[in-house]
């Protein structure tokens, strides 16, 4: 079931180190390169809100096959792809893809996970969705630079690999039976934990939003910078960002970090990790922008640890595909606003200027967020 969510992710994160090639080869600005990526976020959260609570009602497995199924035709679109219409369509399908599934499969590992252990589950997540992440990226960048049919051949690995995972998911046992027919409903997270749902949320959207600059604008911000069109490097940039994010999940299971004090770990990492790649460019500095990685990395991998670890904690077990899938939703429109307005301000300024832009105020709510982890009477 993790390595459903890390295929799906992987899927999604593809395009990163080929957006510079479609932006050459279609002819299209810094703005739309960024609502491109933000369409997959767009199509993603309502998609969230829908199948969330379906899964809680029909069952986990058939959301998460058909969500597979999705993203193999997302992979054939973008194979496919001879103009940017196509690239908004393929995100699009693959948004609705990654919807279906990834507030359904933290509640399906949560109830698969032998002792219930909801940290063992969450860990499982975050790495399925960190490692997946990370993984595309890199895979995309390496076969580009180094293999023959470069805007094809990601899609077409990732493609196989993606219908193998859609059978092995469906010979997983069933973990939770269906309880009923499933009607449309306005999804909502119930009034005993919206507090700390929110700050788990915050402290959530801040880490992935520069998690998202890493995946949108950074490869094309570190070209700039290096001087370079080297798309295995750029995307292993990414992907370093991403990976470094793993192993500091690992290390909050194993060092025993709570929940609670992952959160403000995390985000005293993250604003460290800005300031790097903020200063990288003026200094022309490779060393800074792979400190920027090591050190978004880290702040991503224990915030978003301590922030799913939590929800698990918090989310009742009768609407815990609703919950998660709210969560989730709450953290991709953060991603969807960070990358809209860091292309907007790169097209109207400068790619320097809007990385610096967003980043200040992704600070400052990290800095909020600290804040509130410290200030509440539970820390």
């Amino acid at each position: 079931m993790a390595s459903a969510l890390f295929v799906l992710l992987l899927d999604g994160n593809l395009p990163t180190p080929l957006y510079g090639v479609y932006q050459e080869r279609f002819g299209f600005s810094s703005a739309t390169l960024t609502l491109i990526f933000a369409t997959y976020t767009i199509a993603l959260v309502p998609s969230l809100l829908i199948f969330g609570q379906l899964s809680d009602r029909v069952g986990r497995l058939p959301v998460i096959a058909g969500g597979l199924g999705l993203a193999a035709i997302g992979l054939v679109l973008l194979a496919a792809a001879q103009s940017t219409a196509w690239l908004f369509v393929a995100r699009a399908v693959q948004g609705v893809a990654l919807g279906a599934a990834v507030g359904t499969i933290p509640a399906a590992l949560v109830e698969l996970e032998p002792f219930h252990d909801h940290r063992r589950a969450a860990l499982a997540t975050v790495l399925g969705q960190s490692g997946g992440s990370a993984a595309g990226p890199l895979v995309a960048g390496v076969l580009a630079e180094w293999a023959p049919a470069p805007r094809q051949l990601c899609y077409l690995v990732a493609f196989a690999a993606t219908l193998a995972t859609a059978v092995a998911v469906l010979r997983v046992p069933e973990p939770r039976r269906s309880t009923g027919r499933w009607r449309p409903q306005r999804p909502s997270v119930p009034a005993p934990i919206r507090r700390p749902f929110a700050r788990a949320t915050l402290t959530c959207a801040a880490v992935w939003a520069v998690g998202a600059l890493f995946l949108s604008v950074v490869p094309s911000y570190a070209a700039d910078l290096l001087d370079t069109s080297d798309l295995a490097l750029l995307g292993a940039i990414s992907a370093t960002m991403l990976t470094i994010a793993c192993l500091a999940q690992a290390l909050s299971l194993r060092g025993a970090m709570t929940p609670r004090r992952a959160q403000p770990v995390g985000l005293a990492l993250l604003i460290a990790g800005i300031a790097a790649l903020v200063v990288a460019f003026p200094l022309h500095a490779l060393s800074l922008v792979l400190a920027a990685a090591v050190l978004a990395g880290s702040g991503l991998g224990f915030g978003y640890f301590g922030a799913q670890a939590e929800i698990n904690q918090l989310a009742p077990g009768d609407r815990r595909g609703e919950v998660t899938a709210a969560f989730i939703a709450c953290v991709y429109l953060g991603v969807s606003v960070t990358a809209i307005s860091t292309g907007l301000l790169a097209d109207a300024t400068s790619l320097f200027a809007a990385v610096a832009t967003a980043g200040s105020v992704i600070a400052v709510l990290a800095a909020t967020a600290i804040a509130w982890h410290l200030g509440s009477p539970d820390a």
